[in-house]
């Protein structure tokens, strides 16, 4: 994901107005301050002329195409559009890259995750706390890893299906733990419960409790986002469809961490939230990078409602979901010093 320039200096015509000695001169002081990275001082001292002259002289080799400057990302990212998303939303961080042709109306394509991965190991640092909340991309990101410095990886939400623990979020934290060199502590529990008195009496659970302690030392946090809809929401289904239908009424667009919003950014249906094992949305507010993993034409207003929400500060996503994103209204930027009370 890194970006290279490149700096070429030519001769070319666009550079006939200037006489030889001029061009030689021109070529041979781009050629030091460009390639060779000396300062103006250094090249004007070298020249016998004044530190003046060769500003002169190197906005001349710019104004007049001796001097060509390219600015090269790898082709599957998109350098244009994640700047544009990050400033539409305030992001920290915004990484778009190239939707798949043949997977437009899949939600999250698997590079997403492989950028992530690539992204985590750009911000993560020796001793950092990383939490992983449960998602499709998120068990991607993790398959994806090749480097993290030594660090603690905990689990942030409870799993989709209990059968599944050692395939899903606990096989994630796992992983990411043994890239890192680093403790894991995974959650083995599923993510929602039947009821609050089951939920509160497992979180008291040793396992749980241990890895819940964690949760206010997170300092980097990976999460994905679900379209209240079958297939792109785990929650939703797990609900029955008469609460699908009540949580819909409140006018839900968006769901993370088992954490709903509605278009606005908004949180509603929070006694959901008192069923579920998952990282509390005031503890999310806290930790000061959280990244968010979700892309498709489908889940795009699913991530700008999120992202208006002001719990995620960085967003990893695709060219399908960045358009969309970007001729919608942007919403409240997040508090990037995460020292905002929850709402």
């Amino acid at each position: 994901m890194n970006s290279s320039e490149e700096i070429a200096v030519s001769t070319g015509r666009s550079a006939a107005r200037m006489g030889p000695a001029e061009l030689v001169q021109a070529a041979a002081m781009a050629r030091r301050f460009y390639l060779e990275g000396k300062s103006k001082i250094q090249i004007a001292e070298e020249f016998g002329v004044s530190r003046f002259k060769v500003a002169r002289v190197l906005e001349t080799a710019l104004e007049r195409d001796l001097v060509r400057i390219e600015i090269r990302v790898p082709a599957e990212l998109d350098a244009e559009r994640s700047d544009a998303l990050r400033a539409h939303f305030g992001l920290r961080h915004a990484v778009v890259v190239e939707s798949p042709a043949e997977a437009e109306e899949s939600p999250d394509p698997e590079n997403l995750g492989e950028v992530a991965a690539d992204l985590l190991g750009e911000l993560v640092n020796e001793g950092d706390v990383l939490g992983l909340a449960w998602g499709r991309s998120t068990i991607h990101m993790a398959a994806a890893l090749d480097r993290l410095p030594p660090c603690t990886v905990v689990q942030l939400t409870g799993v989709y299906d209990a059968g599944t623990a050692e395939r899903g979020s606990v096989e994630a934290v796992r992983r990411a733990a043994q890239v890192s060199g680093g403790d894991a502590h995974p959650i083995y529990a599923p993510m929602l419960l039947p009821d609050a008195a089951t939920a509160a009496a497992l979180r008291n659970q040793t396992g749980i409790a241990r890895a819940f302690e964690y949760f206010d030392k997170v300092t980097v946090a990976a999460v994905s986002i679900g379209s209240w809809e079958p297939g792109i929401s785990t929650v939703y289904d797990m609900l029955s469809e008469e609460e699908r239908a009540r949580y819909a009424s409140y006018g839900v667009a968006a769901e993370m961490s088992a954490h709903l919003f509605d278009r606005d950014g908004r949180r509603v249906g929070r006694d959901l939230g008192e069923r579920c094992i998952t990282v509390e949305a005031d503890r999310l507010r806290r930790i000061p990078e959280v990244v968010a993993i979700a892309g498709g034409a489908r889940k795009a207003e699913a991530i700008g409602a999120v992202l208006r929400s002001g719990l995620v500060t960085s967003l990893v996503t695709d060219t399908a979901a960045a358009d969309q994103l970007l001729s919608g209204p942007a919403g409240p930027r997040p508090a990037l010093d995460r020292t905002d009370p929850d709402d």
